[in-house]
């Protein structure tokens, strides 16, 4: 199956960390469709799929095809809704581009979703299909337009040295600038986890320009800016880690949670190959390990699981006796929408070079990468996980300092690192506090 294929199929990544620090791999299934995904900008700008054509987004999508030079792929529709995938080609690995439009109503603005390091946006922002923050988004009146990273149609061997936040923040920005220069509507930035740093990397560069003041506010959705005293000397040497590894000539990594959550779907009683911790005689069952994981993320080895105050998902793991006696359960994320998720991954890949620029933002190491802090002017809505990245303010707190009259920082208590994207609750406990009013 080539990466049209895998694409139009709904390939793309969560991961056992949407932060940057984990990975999975792809769904399969076979779609024709996509085959076109290359085509010429003429081409392009006129070839809305049929089923389209005869509602509101019709053309938003055609104006949107001519921009961006691709061809669109009808993927799903739904009750006044379309989702539609183009293939942004340059001559190196393709990515997605993937746009939730209503077809009721013109939309009112764009906001683009950014998903954390190894995640798409299927499964970071469009899990379940009917209840998802790309849904709650339109439904207030937004395009809502997904980039992707390229890692996501990679293989490991694709991943190079040079693919970290800069490289990540250009390809957003030709996808931005795109859209912007056909649409010349207001706009918003929000992102998860490493996706919530590209946000805010991205509103750093805007600048004053037409583009610029069209950028309405900045939503950065459980990530990390600066850390102060012992977190950031653990950050820097998590940036050192992630720099020997580049050196060594590995440029990606894919922890795999995508099998991690099938097994526990499909055979939970089963053993798996890791030791529980109390008890290193004994190995965990396919669905204990996957709660575990979930769970206490912070445990796990690693060179970055620290920065969860707990871990991905809130609940409760009690060791018993044998590993079928442990009990466990989660608090808001049900474990099938996790599999959900995982199942819609492309590689899982996340890229070191990412990883060691995120390490540098959390250590204060500037000389390695540098957010502008200073310049973001837009509205800044940064909104953590009490049980994910936690109460570290820094980051908002230098945007203050340059000026931005216009940011909040608060922490969802009980929540974890994906819980705010995945919790059955989230549209109630957390949507609406990205999207004030």
């Amino acid at each position: 199956m080539d990466r049209r294929q895998v694409l139009a199929a709904g390939a793309a990544g969560l991961a056992s960390s949407a932060v940057g620090a984990g990975g999975a791999q792809a769904a399969e299934a076979g779609s024709a469709q996509a085959a076109g995904a290359g085509a010429a900008h003429a081409t392009a700008a006129a070839a809305v799929p049929a089923a389209v054509t005869d509602d509101r987004s019709a053309a938003v999508i055609r104006e949107l095809g001519g921009a961006l030079d691709a061809s669109p792929t009808l993927l799903d529709r739904g009750i006044g809704w379309t989702h539609t995938r183009f293939l942004i080609e340059d001559g190196g690995v393709p990515y997605a581009v993937d746009v939730v439009a209503d077809t009721a109503q013109p939309p009112r603005s764009v906001a683009y979703l950014l998903p954390g390091g190894g995640l798409n946006f299927l499964a970071g922002f469009f899990t379940p299909r009917d209840r998802n923050l790309a849904h709650h988004l339109r439904r207030l009146g937004h395009l809502v337009v997904g980039v992707t990273p390229r890692e996501d149609l990679s293989t490991a061997a694709e991943v190079s040295a040079d693919r970290g936040l800069a490289a990540h923040r250009a390809d957003a920005l030709r996808v931005i600038g795109a859209v912007d220069a056909a649409l010349r509507l207001p706009y918003q930035l929000i992102g998860h986890s490493a996706g919530a740093a590209l946000a805010l990397d991205l509103a750093g560069t805007m600048g004053g320009g037409g583009r610029g003041r069209r950028l309405e506010r900045v939503v950065a959705l459980d990530t990390t800016g600066p850390y102060e005293g012992e977190p950031a000397l653990r950050a820097a040497q998590a940036r050192d880690a992630y720099r020997a590894l580049i050196e060594q000539g590995a440029y990606a990594n894919d922890p795999g949670l995508k099998g991690i959550l099938a097994r526990a779907l499909s055979d939970p009683g089963g053993t798996s190959p890791v030791p529980r911790p109390v008890d290193p005689a004994t190995r965990f069952t396919h669905a204990g390990l996957a709660h575990y994981a979930l769970i206490r993320t912070n445990t796990l080895p690693g060179p970055a699981n620290w920065i969860y105050r707990q871990g991905h998902a809130a609940g409760t793991y009690t060791f018993g006796a044998t590993p079928a006696e442990d009990r466990f359960t989660l608090a808001h994320s049900p474990l099938p929408v996790w599999g959900e998720a995982t199942a819609s991954l492309g590689s899982g890949l996340i890229a070191h070079a990412l990883l060691r620029d995120l390490c540098a933002i959390w250590a204060g190491d500037e000389a390695t990468y540098r957010i502008a802090w200073e310049r973001i002017r837009a509205e800044v809505v940064w909104v953590n996980m009490e049980l994910g990245r936690g109460d570290f303010p820094l980051g908002a707190e230098l945007i203050r300092r340059g000026g931005n009259r216009h940011v909040t920082f608060q922490v969802v208590p009980g929540y974890g690192h994906g819980d705010p994207v995945w919790g059955e609750q989230a549209h109630a406990e957390v949507w609406p506090l990205l999207t004030p009013k």
